[in-house]
């Protein structure tokens, strides 16, 4: 299969590392162009920087915007009025024990995680319904149905956007615009890394050893027993994205190594 999205225009919010930047280049790859966003505009310049290096035959752009409030959404939307694609991928966590998170957590990790999906997803919905063809993919994680005991508040949300995904997928039945979610396992993102390198440093052991430790007592049901990279996450939102997967709507769909032990 030789996926072509040439002559789409794409959005990837939070794209500037990890997972969103993954899947940046691989739209990119696949021949459509491309929008980066992050909060600070040195670092999206950076980014847009690196996926030309990296994709020199790419046509990608950089739109710094906050995208945790309506505010910032107003303004990326004014800067890029219409995609064909949007990858709603803007995300936080953040390990807390549940009686130490105060309201302004809950608040923050909801319109961070879930209302910025779907503030973005309303301002491009109308123009996907008027060319009858448009992707959108919210990245939420097996997390949304494995509710982490350490983080319940990102856990939440993300169970929000797989909820959100389907009942906006159904709203737009008949059309040829599809809405999917897409729920990564733990993957060897930038944060990630960041995360097991200070608890590593915490006690004492190799990362190396802390991504294996965590995965044997966190994520012990892993069939690949280790964490996925952010290229074969973005392999799925690519193709879920692509015109080929015209007949995947409304679906949860899983890149988190086996380790959900439910067959549906």
């Amino acid at each position: 299969m030789n996926i072509d999205l040439s002559g789409k225009h794409a959005v990837v919010t939070g794209s500037t590392g990890g997972i969103g930047f993954a899947i940046a280049k691989g739209l990119a790859g696949s021949g459509a162009s491309v929008v980066i966003n992050g909060r600070a505009d040195a670092k999206v310049q950076q980014a847009v920087e690196t996926l030309k290096k990296q994709v020199p035959e790419a046509t990608v752009e950089g739109v710094a915007a906050d995208l945790s409030n309506a505010d910032g959404v107003a303004t990326f939307t004014r800067r890029v009025p219409e995609a064909d694609i949007l990858v709603n991928n803007l995300g936080i966590f953040e390990p807390k024990a549940f009686e130490d998170i105060p309201d302004e957590d809950w608040l923050r990790f909801f319109e961070t995680n879930v209302m910025s999906g779907i503030r973005m997803s309303r301002a491009y919905i109308p123009g996907m319904k008027k060319k009858d063809w448009g992707r959108i993919v919210f990245i939420s994680s097996e997390s949304g149905l494995n509710i982490p005991l350490e983080m319940i508040h990102y856990g939440m949300t993300k169970t929000a956007q797989i909820a959100v995904a389907r009942g906006l997928a159904e709203s737009l039945a008949g059309t040829g615009v599809t809405v999917n979610a897409v729920l990564p396992g733990p993957t060897r993102s930038e944060g990630v890394v960041e995360f097991f390198a200070k608890l590593a440093k915490e006690q004492g052991v190799s990362q190396e050893q802390m991504e294996k430790d965590f995965i044997a007592q966190h994520r012990p049901t892993s069939i690949i027993r280790r964490l996925a990279t952010v290229d074969e996450v973005a392999n799925m939102v690519v193709y879920a994205c692509s015109k080929e997967a015209s007949a995947t709507t409304g679906a949860a769909l899983r890149v988190e190594g086996g380790l959900l032990r439910s067959i549906g």
